[in-house]
């Protein structure tokens, strides 16, 4: 039986795939937006909870693979850290140990 944090990375993880797609599709128009709508990338597998971000800012965040965007206040404080926040998002960063690690693995594999 999966575990909460297993449980939470494989939600995250599936919201972050979700993400890159969106970014990949916005990247690949001639006319730059300014803000695009991501999903928020929290535990939560109900979450349908939408962040505005630009893709410069999304790309930071991708840049550690145990850092996730997602609705500020939608952290799971026991498994993540907020390492910044926006009045439009907040970024978090998987605690290290498990969650990282599995954050991580994802993120390689996906």
């Amino acid at each position: 039986m999966e575990t909460r944090d297993q449980r939470i990375g494989r939600n995250e993880a599936i919201f972050r795939d979700v993400n890159e797609s969106i970014m990949d599709l916005e990247s690949g128009w001639d006319t730059a937006v300014e803000l695009a709508q991501f999903v928020c990338e929290c535990g939560d597998a109900e979450c349908r909870e939408r962040i505005q971000m630009t893709l410069e800012e999304y790309a930071a965040v991708r840049s550690d693979g145990a850092q996730f965007a997602l609705v500020p206040g939608h952290q799971a404080p026991d498994v993540e850290t907020v390492v910044s926040e926006t009045d439009r998002y907040a970024v978090v960063r998987k605690k290290p140990g498990a969650p990282a690690e599995l954050a991580r693995r994802l993120y390689r594999s996906g």
